[in-house]
């Protein structure tokens, strides 16, 4: 299993940024995909997901700001971040599992994940 993570960058508030994640070495069209980020002394916590059958999961302040997205061709996870704001600053990683995550557990139960990608929103 490889995810590789790109896309992060420095953006002013109220700006956008698409992350993407690339896999490999599994079926990715089956297995579930997420985002989780690293925000600086605090936990890793999740941001959103989106299962095989394209069931898409928000949490916390991605709630009607960020969108999942996956493109089964091209192995790649997707997520467009709107309107963001200085606490959208992290590492933003994505992960894997099969067939879906438990969204009640903490992201660190899950062995997969990717390298993450710096997203910081300053002015």
């Amino acid at each position: 299993v490889q995810l590789v993570e790109s896309g992060g960058d420095l953006v002013q508030p109220g700006g956008s940024l698409r992350l993407s994640c690339a896999a490999s070495g599994f079926p990715f069209s089956i297995f579930a995909m997420a985002w989780a980020r690293q925000v600086p002394g605090k936990g890793l916590e999740w941001v959103s997901g989106i299962n095989g059958d394209n069931r898409t999961y928000y949490f916390g302040s991605a709630k009607g700001r960020f969108s999942i997205s996956r493109d089964n061709a091209k192995n790649t996870v997707y997520l467009q971040m709107n309107s963001l704001k200085p606490e959208d600053t992290g590492v933003y990683s994505c992960a894997t599992v099969y067939p879906a995550f438990d969204w009640s557990s903490s992201p660190t139960e899950y062995s997969y994940w990717g390298q993450g990608t710096q997203v910081t929103v300053s002015s």
